[in-house]
């Protein structure tokens, strides 16, 4: 059995190596990014609520959840006979209904979570815990929020598209990195992700502030869901004296 759920647990793993990797970047990175960011170093050390010892252990926790469901789910979805990957066209659409489908996921349920009150201080809270995000924060969630949202959305988003497994370890791969991306507090201005992608740290970090937790719930692409609902913030980034860049919202969009 345990050889039998070899290549499935290969290839569950895989986003989270590439988690810790991508994540690690950024520390190493240090004191080189400090004109980038939108809250200073000491700023991330004083503002947040929750230890850096902490948030590891408990992405740890939520990312062995995900290897578990991820494994049993690409196991009993395996075909006797292995499906050929599609042409490159054919995965570019897999890949956009995926991100469809967890943007549109993410977006109710991180939303909901909000609007019920239960919800938000049981389970949601503890991820606002973290008022200025950092790279290996990301996925420092409730276990059960990281369930429902991360890896139930995500297992949606495979089952839908119709990836195959090999695919969908690039898909996810790439999810992990622009998840990374929105919350590691970093605004590069050549980032190549903002030619394509609305949803940016600046654009995230407005969610993480108290003037903003009813807005910008949709991550980690697009923002359409927030712009149709009503709940979609402008912001500008003005440059600090000191470096690095101040987020400021415009204006309100009514809830």
């Amino acid at each position: 059995m345990a050889f039998y759920l070899y290549d499935e647990l290969v290839e569950s793993v895989i986003p989270v190596l590439v988690y810790w990797i991508y994540s690690g970047i950024f520390v190493v990175l240090g004191d080189k990014l400090d004109k980038y960011r939108l809250h200073s170093k000491a700023e991330e050390d004083t503002k947040n609520f929750v230890s850096k010892s902490t948030v590891i252990k408990g992405v740890l926790l939520q990312q062995l959840v995900q290897i578990v469901v991820s494994t049993v789910l690409l196991a009993l979805t395996k075909d006797e006979i292995p499906r050929p990957n599609p042409p490159l066209f054919i995965i570019a659409v897999q890949f956009f209904i995926g991100i469809f489908v967890l943007d549109t996921w993410q977006y109710f349920i991180h939303r909901y979570m909000h609007i019920n009150q239960y919800l938000y201080k049981r389970i949601h809270s503890k991820h606002h815990l973290l008022i200025v995000p950092y790279a290996y924060g990301t996925l420092y969630n409730h276990p059960l929020e990281g369930l429902i949202m991360d890896t139930v959305g995500g297992s949606l988003a495979f089952l839908v598209s119709g990836m195959t497994p090999s695919v969908a370890v690039y898909f996810f791969s790439f999810v992990t990195i622009k998840a990374i991306d929105v919350h590691t507090g970093i605004y590069w201005p050549l980032n190549i992700f903002h030619f394509f992608f609305p949803n940016n740290a600046a654009y995230h970090d407005v969610h993480h502030q108290l003037y903003g937790t009813k807005f910008n719930y949709e991550q980690p692409f697009f923002i359409s869901w927030d712009k149709i609902m009503g709940t979609y913030m402008p912001y500008s980034l003005e440059k600090r004296k000191e470096g690095g860049y101040t987020v400021q919202p415009i204006r309100a969009s009514k809830d």
